[in-house]
């Protein structure tokens, strides 16, 4: 008599469970399918504007590209510095992208000032996080303004050296004389000690040149200025005259310092020209160049 009492007790808990589970499952399964239901209907609702907004995209970057195009051959006609036509390119091409994506979020349906609120928010979480960028960007409209090199120049800076190819709004690309890029962020290169050779139109050619102790010295700076005066690069005008002094008594020999100026564009030439010119003229003159020379004394 217990047992039956039991199994129908039994029986009768596990058909309430049964119910209660097969409702809320049912409950649940129908609300899943409403939201995904909406979710479908949304979409298909948001389509032609999403599509639209993709169309917007597409030609938005056409354009963006274009008009950056067209905006660096006006600027390449203008008698605007190269250095200021490439940074201008880059700025407007970072801010007609920012646009380009404020309106797209504006077709999709997002509000204005959530777009704002989020630009501003990342702006000053990226502000944070890259300190140092925003000290390059800083650097690179002082770079801008002051103008200590330009497009072109040939400088030094913090142990490196080359030619400016582009300063962009982060950094300076250089490249040396074999060919290889050297990127310098813009807030080293204006803040560190920096070296323009380029600057001037003219450059000085300093060299140092030896002879005996044997060779008479007034002979040898006859013949470095014979030297000279075979070189064309080598300037001639009021304050450009070759200067060849004695300048140094070596332990084995006498110095005589030469000085001459060159367009700085000659530079190079006019250096090896002269090392060249004046190792000739002493040969032909047979002015002696000194060896290292150790005097020994021997005591019986």
């Amino acid at each position: 008599m217990i047992n039956l009492l039991l199994e129908a007790e039994t029986s009768d808990i596990a058909e309430t469970v049964s119910e209660v589970l097969g409702d809320e499952l049912v409950e649940n399964v129908s609300a899943l399918q409403k939201f995904l239901n909406d979710v479908w209907q949304g979409f298909l609702d948001k389509l032609p504007t999403i599509i639209f907004a993709i169309i917007i995209l597409i030609l938005g970057v056409i354009l963006s590209k274009l008009t950056v195009k067209l905006m660096g051959k006006a600027l390449d006609r203008s008698k605007l510095d190269l250095t200021i036509t490439k940074f201008l390119r880059s700025i407007v091409k970072i801010i007609l992208y920012v646009v380009l994506i404020t309106v797209v979020l504006t077709l999709l349906g997002v509000p204005t000032t959530s777009i704002i609120t989020v630009i501003g928010t990342a702006g000053v979480a990226v502000g944070l996080a890259l300190q140092n960028s925003l000290s390059n960007l800083a650097g690179g409209f002082l770079i801008l303004f002051s103008k200590p090199f330009k497009v072109g120049s040939y400088i030094s800076v913090s142990g490196v050296e080359g030619f400016v190819t582009d300063i962009n709004i982060l950094y300076t690309k250089l490249m040396t004389y074999d060919n290889q890029a050297i990127y310098i962020p813009n807030g080293v290169a204006s803040n560190a000690v920096l070296t323009n050779v380029t600057q001037a139109d003219k450059r000085r050619v300093d060299h140092v040149f030896s002879i005996s102790y044997d060779a008479d010295f007034r002979k040898a700076v006859t013949a470095i200025n014979k030297a000279l005066e075979k070189i064309p690069k080598i300037l001639h005008g009021e304050g450009e005259q070759p200067f060849v002094r004695m300048c140094k008594h070596n332990a084995s020999s006498i110095d005589i310092v030469v000085r001459v100026w060159c367009k700085t564009e000659n530079y190079w030439d006019v250096y090896f020209d002269v090392i060249e010119g004046v190792r000739m003229q002493f040969i032909e003159e047979n002015i002696e160049i000194p060896y290292q020379q150790l005097d020994v004394h021997m005591k019986k």
